[in-house]
């Protein structure tokens, strides 16, 4: 890619990211700092969203290099290479609108991108001019530092041909980043009252780790494509334990659609995934469940009914993903409410987290 082409790109990001900062800029809040952190965690959630949108689309290698397009800032300035390689392969994944999501997804992670250096610039100004400043600029600089190795990550999606294991990582390293900008965002926030209840915050804890395992399982069922694997509810393919091959499914480093040994992976593999992911459903429900009826006890009823509609959205997108044929829209919506909930078990930590709000 050359030096033009790169500077058109990022320059592209900066056209995106200036929408956000422009609106953050023109508020009348007084706390712009603090808007721009909530910005920079909503725009990352619809990041994620759109991640699985491309994904989901078959738009991953709808452009096969990185950080442009067959070398350009954009699929228009490619229209010859990506209608080549249509031609060439018209069931492929190469075609004008996978280019265009594709890109847009890359746009949109650049803007987010530069929204953090701001974020991170501003919050080491604040501590060298001295102000009255309760928090210290690690965090966002860990978020900085976090949202490069994103970057990395999804170079490497693209270098190896959608890999399970990087695309899975890739999707978590989102989930990450999202949570990291929640606590920003959230420590900048004034609330009147934090819940002191360490048995509510140690199932919050456990909860949050529940989560991600499970956000693990439904990245893996995603990039290995095993959502129709078990097309049928409560059971999978008519029984409650159907023939399955946990060792090929669930190795870890290898091809998409290929064994470790690199020859074509079984029906059976892709159910076992699908399986686990069905069945980590409910420890991650039971555990929502505890913690949901323990905030209620302590008043803290907001979280709790939060709480509860995320895991009721998620219960009836995942659902309908089975019945209804894996719909493109409540798919990207199950993935998006993995996320939310994810935000939402942050708010809960900090808000029963008295000792660690100043951090």
């Amino acid at each position: 890619m050359t030096v033009i082409s790169l500077f058109w790109l990022a320059l592209l990001g900066v056209m995106v990211a200036a929408v956000p900062l422009a609106y953050v800029w023109r508020s009348r809040d007084s706390q712009k700092f603090r808007k721009l952190a909530w910005v920079t965690a909503f725009l990352t959630l619809d990041l994620i969203m759109l991640g699985s949108f491309t994904r989901l689309t078959d738009s991953g290698l709808g452009c096969p290099d990185w950080p442009g397009c067959y070398g350009a800032s954009n699929p228009m300035a490619a229209s010859e290479s990506i209608a080549r390689a249509q031609s060439a392969l018209p069931s492929g994944p190469v075609t004008p609108t996978k280019a265009w999501i594709e890109m847009g997804h890359r746009y949109l992670a650049l803007a987010v991108g530069v929204l953090i250096i701001v974020l991170t610039v501003q919050a080491w100004r604040r501590t060298s001019r001295k102000a009255t400043v309760q928090y210290t600029p690690w965090l966002t600089t860990a978020a900085l530092l976090w949202v490069c190795v994103q970057g990395a990550f999804g170079a490497l999606t693209v270098t190896m041909r959608l890999q399970p294991a990087i695309v899975t990582l890739h999707l978590l390293g989102g989930i990450v980043l999202l949570a990291l900008l929640m606590w920003v965002a959230l420590r900048e926030s004034p609330f009147d009252q934090f819940i002191d209840a360490p048995r509510v915050r140690a199932i919050a804890i456990a909860s949050i780790t529940a989560a991600f395992v499970q956000i693990t399982l439904g990245g893996w069922v995603s990039s290995n494509y095993a959502v129709m694997a078990c097309p049928d509810f409560p059971l999978c393919q008519g029984e409650i334990f159907p023939p399955m091959d946990f060792s090929q499914g669930f190795t870890w480093w290898r091809a998409l659609g290929r064994t470790g040994a690199g020859e074509l992976i079984s029906f059976q593999a892709l159910v076992a995934i699908h399986w686990m992911h069905r069945v980590f459903a409910a420890v991650v429900v039971a555990a929502i469940g505890v913690l949901v009826w323990q905030l209620w006890r302590v008043g803290a009823k907001p979280l709790a009914f939060g709480l509860f509609a995320i895991i009721t959205l998620q219960l009836l997108t995942g659902l309908s993903n089975v019945v209804l044929q894996w719909p493109l829209l409540l798919a990207v919506l199950h993935s998006g409410g993995g996320a939310l909930l994810v935000a939402w078990l942050v708010v809960v930590i900090y808000r029963t987290a008295p000792r660690l709000r100043n951090r």
